[in-house]
């Protein structure tokens, strides 16, 4: 058996398809950055939450049933929602949650499982990503902002703080906004490519079949979807209709494919290296791994 087969015009395939399917989200998530950037008043995301730091985490980490958002246009959203005064803490929950904790993933996963259990299913993929998220939430209060945030990116959101919204024209604050987006639509693209094209190699150079004998053990099942779902980088809103067809596998290792990939694939480590620093996003990485990869073997102890 052929591990590892390089084709050209499967790589060209995948590359273009995952391209295509997170620029609208990325162009969207930037515009909505440079909209908060000008005219959401500074501060005012404090307010919005609640002051004590645990219900404050957890309520962002619910946000996404109100404004739900695709995990490859989060990030200069939160980056603006930092800069307007939303805790780390937060900002890191609903970055997590929000691709996981929205209707429309509940409705498309309810909709791929339909026959397995899906209420059920959902149930636990939603209530999953909360959960992790509040936990990572918490962790971060614990860290500096300089450990947290790259120092250039730390500069621009104190910088932009200072010059953004205030009282000029309504035009120049609308063309200021334009301006802000497309900043970060280019920066966050050329992470976005980066990412893509490994996914890409990834995906389409290593042989699924390989993963067969690993689905007997959930030991080495959770582990291994976790590992697919990295490498394949899925939207959130149509990635369980990949998950339920590998009939194989267990519930819990498709659930880990669920909460993990929307949360850290190669695509979004690159991205969030774009805002975060490398220790953190890759602390990030193997805290998620492991965490979710112990909740779902702890939901197969109890017959999941």
């Amino acid at each position: 058996m052929n591990w590892f087969t390089f084709s050209l015009p499967d790589f060209s395939y995948a590359f273009l398809s995952v391209l295509l399917e997170g620029v609208p989200f990325i162009l969207f998530g930037t515009l909505l950055s440079g909209l908060i950037d000008q005219f959401l008043p500074a501060r005012v995301m404090t307010g919005l939450l609640p002051k004590n730091p645990f219900l404050g985490v957890c309520a962002a980490a619910g946000l996404g049933l109100v404004f739900p958002m695709c995990e490859c246009g989060i990030v200069p959203v939160i980056r603006r929602l930092i800069a307007k005064g939303l805790p780390i803490s937060n900002a890191v929950a609903y970055m997590l949650a929000a691709p996981i904790v929205n209707p429309i993933t509940a409705l498309s996963t309810y909709a791929a499982f339909r026959g397995q259990g899906a209420a059920e299913f959902t149930a636990l993929r939603l209530g999953l990503g909360f959960l992790v998220s509040v936990v990572v939430g918490l962790a971060v209060q614990n860290l500096s902002i300089g450990s947290v945030i790259k120092k250039d990116v730390l500069e621009s959101i104190v910088l932009s703080g200072v010059e953004s919204g205030g009282s000029a024209p309504l035009r120049r604050r609308w063309i200021a906004a334009m301006e802000s987006g497309v900043r970060d639509f280019l920066v966050v693209m050329v992470y976005f490519i980066l990412g893509v094209a490994v996914a890409s190699l990834f995906g389409t150079a290593v042989n699924r079949e390989i993963l067969v004998p690993l689905s007997s053990n959930n030991w080495m099942a959770v582990p291994s979807m976790m590992g697919l779902a990295a490498i394949l980088a899925l939207c959130s809103s149509s990635d369980a209709f990949i998950a339920a067809s590998f009939v194989a596998f267990p519930a819990v290792a498709k659930l880990a494919f669920l909460v993990f990939g929307p949360m850290m694939d190669l695509k979004l480590f690159f991205i969030y290296n774009a805002v975060f620093t490398r220790r953190f996003v890759a602390g990030l990485a193997i805290g998620l791994f492991v965490l979710i990869g112990l909740l779902c073997l702890r939901l197969s102890v109890i017959g999941l």
